[in-house]
């Protein structure tokens, strides 16, 4: 543990910190000295089965070099397991200083075959997930009057994907959580920002829309090019002091490019003295807006080249 550190005396809770990303930021926030609540049930990529191990084998890594950290292995669907996952904080450390929601499950399906039970079970990780956690939190961080809340979006809501109606809602959801968090907390120095990570993992690499012969044929190269300790000195950094005053943004990680994503405002408009009629808008609307209409793109449409 570097006592030196950007979070030396934080206390971080870390969800989905037993693989990937999340593992990543964990192990990263340990070396700048935050003690870290390395949460994860260890399921499969659906939310299906439950592991331990890989939670724990974050914490034995963070220990083998000298950082502090304990395993915590409550859902963050659930609004007492939530609160649990931040008591374990309290009662470990002694206080807490940061949430990174990144905790996650899949459940694909073109939209028109999703059924109920896969849009609930994304959403209650994912939206309900990044709520309970955050809310859970936020007690603290008003007493405390500090903290610093990152979330994980994604750009196949921000952009837009195929078949991933359910996460795509809930990941662009979060975005509006963490802005409105921002706003709700500024006055208790209170931080919420928002990282749109491209890294290989088991949820990106699920993504469909390329073939297993594009898939296998891009695995290794996309792996080394966007890698998930490449967005932990994101997360660091926006955890931070150094980040102050840094809040309600939305940032991308891309390999070794970062990326300060826009926010919803106007872009046209049109006026009309008497008011609109549905014949006035076709005659007028298409021909005056359609050039600077947003385009039905994927992620690898908008970023076409190769990180690096």
């Amino acid at each position: 543990m570097d006592k030196t550190g950007m979070l030396a005396g934080k206390v971080a809770v870390v969800t989905g910190a037993g693989r990937g990303i999340g593992r990543e930021i964990a192990l990263a926030m340990a070396a700048q000295g935050a003690a870290v609540v390395v949460n994860d049930l260890g399921v499969a990529l659906d939310g299906q089965g439950a592991d331990a191990a890989p939670a724990q084998q974050t914490v034995d890594e963070i220990r083998a070099r000298g950082g502090r950290a304990v395993a915590n292995f409550h859902s963050v669907a659930e609004w007492e397991s939530a609160q649990a996952i931040v008591a374990s904080a309290i009662e470990n450390f002694g206080r807490i200083d940061v949430v990174v929601n990144n905790a996650g499950i899949l459940r694909d399906a073109i939209f028109h075959k999703m059924e109920p039970a896969e849009w609930d079970a994304v959403i209650k990780v994912h939206l309900y997930g990044s709520f309970h956690v955050s809310r859970a939190a936020a007690t603290h961080f008003r007493q405390q009057n500090s903290g610093a809340f990152v979330h994980m979006v994604s750009t196949s809501g921000l952009i837009g994907s195929i078949g991933q109606a359910n996460y795509a809602a809930a990941k662009l959801g979060i975005a509006g959580l963490s802005r409105l968090i921002a706003m709700d907390m500024s006055r208790y120095n209170v931080r919420s920002n928002c990282i749109a990570p491209s890294a290989f993992s088991r949820m990106i690499e699920s993504v469909p829309g390329a073939s297993p012969e594009e898939k296998e044929a891009a695995l290794e190269k996309r792996r080394q090019q966007t890698r998930a300790d490449q967005i932990a000195p994101l997360a660091v950094f926006l955890a931070s002091d150094a980040a102050d005053g840094i809040t309600g943004q939305i940032f991308g990680a891309r390999g070794n490019e970062m990326y300060l994503y826009s926010q919803p405002r106007p872009i046209r408009t049109l006026h009309r003295g008497d008011g609109w009629t549905p014949e006035a808008l076709a005659a007028q609307l298409p021909g005056a807006w359609k050039s600077s209409m947003t385009p039905l793109e994927r992620g690898r449409n908008v970023f076409p080249w190769e990180a690096i």
